[in-house]
């Protein structure tokens, strides 16, 4: 068996191609089990544009700075119909 240029051309671009195709793959078919970081997101709350805070992680942290003579306030609550799912409204009064 003779090796040619074009042989070793072919074999390095099957290689490439397979290692992307599974890079790929198995992106698409993995399941994250990762905590995200904290992330800030602009939603809609009765209309009107809130931002909301996604914290995944227990050990987050978040500093929240009001204006001089007002105070945060933080009210939690469950999250509609998943159990053990909490949500909060944090304003400054």
């Amino acid at each position: 068996m003779i090796w040619s240029p074009r042989r070793s051309l072919f074999l390095i671009l099957v290689t490439c191609i397979a290692i992307l195709g599974l890079h790929f793959s198995a992106k698409e078919s993995a399941i994250a089990t990762a905590p995200q970081p904290p992330q800030l997101v602009i939603a809609k709350l009765g209309g009107k544009p809130v931002h909301v805070l996604y914290m995944t992680r227990s050990g987050d942290r978040v500093l929240v700075r009001c204006y001089p003579g007002q105070t945060p306030i933080l009210t939690v609550k469950d999250m509609g119909e998943q159990p053990g799912v909490k949500e909060g409204m944090l304003v400054c009064q």
